[in-house]
């Protein structure tokens, strides 16, 4: 009877097929990709029902045959297998059975979790937290091994979009929930650190070493199939930067606790770092020394790296880009800009050996490449070292990327007042050479509208995005629980979901702010667009970008005299002299702080520069007034050569007027 024989016939092909599988998963790991593609044209000839999963398989060893650089047609492959279209002359009706039924899920599980991959190594790291969603979400019902990789995954994208709370929270759901971590964290697995978080002034680069091998899982189904599904992972491990395909078996766990080391160093953290003589605990050492401002130490660490992997041969231009954008860091955090600079450069010097032939580079390379976050912090140098032009076409290129960054935008505001200012003095330098070079004529420089330009125009626009971005930041800021609260919190079991966390992280890539320094930003943004709307004319903007900084939480005392002067000025260009008083009344300068004025980079050095500056301007209000008397008691009095020589010409003017009218009477 066909019933009694059935079952024994259903048994031996799903043997048969089985055995495929498991011979071209061995060849697989063989890289004999053409072998492997013979046996899963078997599969499909003998009429194997699972076939999302021969589909993914094919498309992931084709991946593999083309030297892992065709990554824009295995997604295209995986998308269509997440939504369930037919590759092209298959049918449209879709093989119903139990092996299918399981073995088609984790295709689809593994298909996602490869998606996810690929946009972490094109740095489309709200996509990738977008694609591995919905595998978070059911975490717990997913295979160990799986989710082990889902897990490591899911934390690397959280520490490379600095969602640092969030982070940590989730490490406390695997450990205590999962139980994927131990709670002992152990250096001594082969993964990768992250050694590197900059101050609020640089881009957090450190992973510019990150050269991801490419990890192979082999996600096992019911019944008489199995799933040869590539997954790679992102085990950015500076010793481990060959082609080399690594395993996922007894690996992940390492990573997570690796990962796992980072996030609590990351989150300052008490954790002991075991020196055992690998690049990963030297990084992560630089790391701690870095962040508790031990600098000298930290260079120490990243120049034993260089050291011991120059001597291994293990040196690599991801490693050197590294260890060069770090050393920057750690430079431009002791204010040693030219030196800073130097590193940066040399930084993107080894970069550039990533980045000439990205459509034609593997994933690895792809996510290697860091010229965004080192031109950022190569431009925040030049800032310092006043070349505000180079500084600005630095800021060009990460602002593609970072565009929601208020603070990228402000500095590119500072480059261009900055190079309007070295232009003025430029041009007063010229104006005063004599009547001999007055008659030559400037050569006419056309500009083209779509090129940016650091001019003041430009710079009223970066000030509106950046007031636009930090407005609606301060609006969604989240207050952190206080440390009692966090540890009643998190006794409560479970009460606050990992999930839920939020984290301040606005100003990608660097590190996430503080209510403080959100502040401090919102009053430098105000008190720059009031002076640049004074030099465009707009003074009724001036004068309401002024007053917003004086009203300004936690304003300094710098800030605060700033406000008095442009809103003083605005007032006097708007014939508004007697309004114009009340902020120029050189009292409320004796209650500022001189240590705040002195530590400046700016020509008010002391109290005394500050009361001569705002007497002048005072009296310059007293003779829009026609109260010239009292505009030359008060001139009497300046002293200061930050003001003397304008001074001197409003001295000479108010007495041509006094004269002029004590001649009529």
């Amino acid at each position: 009877m066909d019933t009694a024989d059935s079952p024994t016939k259903t048994q031996t092909s799903d043997d048969e097929n089985y055995n495929l599988l498991c011979q071209a998963h061995e060849q697989f790991n063989n890289r004999e990709y053409d072998r492997c593609l013979e046996l899963l044209q078997q599969l499909e000839t003998k009429g194997e029902s699972s076939g999302l999963i021969l589909r993914h398989n094919r498309a992931v060893v084709k991946y593999y045959k083309g030297g892992c650089k065709q990554h824009q047609q295995l997604l295209q492959e995986l998308e269509q297998l997440s939504d369930g279209k037919t590759a092209p002359g298959a049918s449209g009706v879709p093989v119903v059975g139990l092996s299918l039924k399981h073995a088609g899920g984790s295709a689809i599980t593994v298909a996602r979790y490869n998606k996810a991959v690929i946009y972490y190594h094109r740095h489309m790291y709200g996509t990738a937290l977008e694609r591995l969603a919905p595998l978070v979400s059911r975490l717990e019902a997913l295979e160990k091994h799986m989710a082990a990789l889902v897990a490591t995954l899911q934390l690397q994208l959280l520490l490379a979009t600095n969602q640092l709370n969030r982070a940590e929270a989730f490490l406390d759901y695997l450990q205590y929930k999962l139980n994927l971590v131990a709670s002992a964290p152990s250096p001594n697995n082969n993964t990768n650190t992250n050694p590197n978080t900059n101050p609020d002034e640089a881009a957090s680069g450190a992973t510019a070493a990150a050269a991801a091998a490419v990890a192979a899982a082999a996600a096992a189904a019911a019944a008489a199939t199995s799933t040869l599904a590539a997954a790679a992972t992102s085990t950015t491990t500076p010793s481990v930067l060959d082609a080399t395909v690594a395993r996922v078996a007894g690996e992940s766990g390492g990573h997570l606790q690796l990962l796992q080391l980072l996030t609590l160093v990351l989150n300052r953290k008490p954790v002991v770092i075991i020196e055992d003589g690998t690049p990963q605990s030297a990084e992560l050492r630089a790391l701690q020394y870095y962040i508790m401002k031990d600098f000298q130490m930290a260079a120490k660490q990243l120049m034993r790296i260089n050291s011991d992997c120059t001597q291994a041969g293990t040196v690599t231009p991801q490693l050197s880009t590294c260890i060069a954008n770090n050393m920057g860091v750690i430079h431009l955090r002791v204010r040693h800009y030219a030196i800073a600079a130097k590193f940066f450069q040399n930084a993107l010097r080894f970069d550039q050996q990533l980045a000439d032939n990205l459509r034609q580079s593997s994933l690895q390379t792809m996510s290697s490449a860091r010229s965004c976050e080192i031109m950022y912090n190569l431009g925040i140098a030049m800032l310092h070292l006043r070349r505000p032009k180079e500084a600005f076409q630095c800021f060009l290129v990460p602002i593609k990327q970072y565009h929601s960054n208020p603070r990228l935008w402000f500095r590119m505001a500072e480059s261009c007042i900055m190079e309007h200012e070295t232009k003025l003095r430029g041009e007063e330098r010229q104006s005063l050479e004599g009547v001999m070079n007055s008659s030559v004529s400037k050569p006419y420089a056309a500009q083209s509208s779509a090129v940016p330009e650091p001019t003041l125009e430009f710079a009223a626009l970066c000030l509106r995005s950046a007031l636009t971005l930090a407005l609606q930041y301060r609006a969604s800021f989240h207050m952190a629980a206080s440390p009692e609260e966090a540890l009643e919190q998190k006794d409560a079991a479970a009460q606050q979901l990992w999930s839920q966390q939020q984290d301040n992280n606005f100003c990608n890539p660097s590190k996430p702010v503080s209510l403080e320094s959100l502040e401090n930003m919102l009053a430098a943004i105000y008190a720059a667009h009031s002076f640049v709307s004074l030099r465009l004319g707009d003074h009724v903007t001036a004068l309401e970008m002024a007053r917003h900084l004086l009203q300004s939480e936690r304003l300094s005392d710098a800030h605060k005299l700033l406000g008095h002067m442009y809103a003083g000025e605005a007032l006097i260009m708007m014939d508004k002299a007697t309004e114009a008083r009340e902020y120029l009344e050189p009292t409320f300068v004796s209650t500022l702080n001189a240590l705040d004025l002195e530590t400046r980079d700016w020509q008010l050095k002391s109290l005394d520069a500050a009361q001569n500056v705002v007497r002048y301007n005072l009296a310059v209000a007293l003779a829009l007034q026609n109260d010239f008397q009292a505009a030359k008691n008060l001139l009497a009095t300046l002293s200061h050569p930050i003001v003397s020589s304008k001074a001197l010409i409003l001295h000479r003017y108010v007495e041509l007027k006094m004269s002029a009218a004590s001649a009529l009477n």
